[in-house]
């Protein structure tokens, strides 16, 4: 079975989980024609800046985000909150994906791009800017006949780039594994292949644009195996422990689970230098309404 290349941001991160650190780094493997930045850096400390704390009721306007269908919970909760907070401003928002997200910032039709990737260096250097909001959890799921319950991150690369291509291989029913995945673009695709270093080598069966098609044709095809945001798992699939740790919100604080994906909000420009409407946006984010609504949805808000 191939190696699997070193990821070392995913278990800094968990170190950073266990020593109580909230700055979790970008990826480490880059490439100028799309692939994600090796700049280490994000925005992720302390949002102080020039906004009001509660309704003054002279704030007004409208805010439009574009991208991650995967953060679809996640931003919509946020966007009902800080209108129930600033009623005289609007949130739109568009679930097209991380890329489109990323595009609507640097053409300038957005004001914030939603991206559960980090930016490449080709969106940096367009001065597109990668502020992570939150982290979550990327769970392994395969349909409920299935007798396997946790498969190694060796196995699962294995799997997903063709070398295991029956259950019986890995502990499981003589059966032929059918792979699903996310459409080229998607941050969740992205982070999945990042991790298990097996970057444009997935020899995917079935390619689908958001997390609710890859659960339905998991659900519904014997032997499938796929990937979604935790957030988003019902029971119609089952999620496989990974090297012996549910893909659970605990065990990603802790570091037990290290399948990870950040959740950036990118800006044209340091946050600092964005309209008052955004940066209240962000400071609503880091306070205690913002993290609370970020727990009630599955993700983990970076403190």
């Amino acid at each position: 079975m191939k190696k699997i290349k070193s990821r070392t941001w995913i278990l800094a991160g968990a170190v950073m989980f266990l020593l109580g650190i909230t700055e979790i780094p970008s990826s480490d493997a880059s490439h100028n024609t799309g692939e994600p930045s090796s700049d280490t850096s994000h925005n992720t400390g302390d949002f102080a800046f020039d906004t009001p704390q509660k309704p003054d009721g002279k704030i007004a306007g409208s805010i439009l985000l574009v991208g991650s269908t995967t953060m679809q919970a996640y931003v919509s909760a946020l966007a009902e909150g800080y209108m129930n907070t600033y009623p005289d401003v609007t949130v739109a928002v568009e679930f097209t994906g991380s890329g489109s997200g990323i595009e609507a910032v640097l053409n300038g039709t957005a004001d914030i791009g939603n991206t559960s990737r980090n930016l490449t260096d080709r969106e940096k250097a367009g001065g597109a800017v990668g502020n992570m909001v939150a982290i979550e959890g990327i769970a392994v799921c395969v349909d409920s006949a299935n007798t396997v319950t946790d498969l190694t991150r060796q196995q699962l690369a294995c799997i997903y780039t063709g070398e295991i291509n029956n259950w019986s291989e890995v502990g499981g029913e003589d059966v032929p594994i059918v792979l699903v995945g996310r459409e080229a673009g998607s941050g969740t695709r992205s982070a999945f292949e990042e991790f298990l270093g097996i970057e444009d080598e997935c020899d995917y069966v079935n390619v689908l644009d958001s997390n609710g098609a890859v659960m339905a044709r998991v659900a519904s095809t014997p032997g499938a195996i796929g990937y979604i945001s935790l957030n988003t798992a019902d029971e119609r699939v089952v999620m496989l422990k990974l090297d012996g740790a549910a893909s659970t919100a605990e065990n990603i604080r802790n570091g037990q689970y290290s399948l990870i994906s950040p959740l950036v909000m990118a800006t044209m420009g340091e946050i600092s230098e964005q309209n008052e409407l955004v940066r209240s946006w962000f400071a609503y984010i880091r306070g205690k309404e913002g993290k609370e609504i970020a727990a009630s949805v599955g993700v983990i808000p970076i403190e």
